[in-house]
């Protein structure tokens, strides 16, 4: 008999179990059979060379004075493709999690998201409202490229994980495969 709190499956694999997988063998289906995940496939890396053009364009005028314009639109530009980008994910995510945002693979992300998109949007607020001076302006939208880059990093590290696991089970799989009971 057993007490306290602690797992009473011991057999070798439950122990060998570790974290969830990032998808269920359903939601991998469902994944793999929707057009939203081209649609973000594609939209990720466009976002990227977006967000590094402006960041060119924001250092340009903050170090030279030259192209605030270029600068501003292409912070909206970034910008408009970020609210796309979360549109489209929030739809991939009702697809294949069943629900639009926060499901619970991705609720981190989806949580430092919210704040890409408030640190985005304030910068449009800001122009567009002319509530803060240039400078301040482009010191918010660097703000907001600092925290797109942390959730892009996050996005990253979790769709790398998740391909080792899937890697490691298809490893184990076979292994187990010629083995018998």
């Amino acid at each position: 008999m057993q007490t306290g709190s602690g797992p009473t499956d011991q057999s070798p694999a439950s122990l060998k179990a570790g974290p969830r997988p990032l998808y269920t063998p359903e939601e991998r289906r469902r994944r793999d059979e929707s057009p939203w995940t081209l649609v973000q496939g594609v939209l990720a890396p466009l976002q990227f060379l977006v967000f590094l053009v402006s960041l060119i364009l924001v250092f340009r005028y903050l170090a030279t004075g030259e192209g605030l314009i270029a600068a501003h639109a292409s912070i909206v530009i970034k910008t408009g493709v970020l609210y796309l980008i979360m549109v489209t994910g929030s739809i991939w995510e009702k697809v294949v999690f069943g629900r639009y945002l926060f499901a619970p693979a991705f609720y981190w992300e989806d949580v430092f998201s919210m704040l890409v998109l408030a640190l985005h949007t304030a910068y449009l607020i800001a122009l567009f409202g002319g509530l803060l001076g240039t400078t301040a302006l482009l010191y918010l939208a660097l703000a907001a490229y600092a925290a797109y880059v942390i959730n892009a990093v996050q996005f990253i590290l979790k769709l790398r994980a998740a391909r080792l696991g899937a890697a490691r089970s298809a490893t184990d799989d076979a292994g187990l495969a010629g083995v018998n009971p």
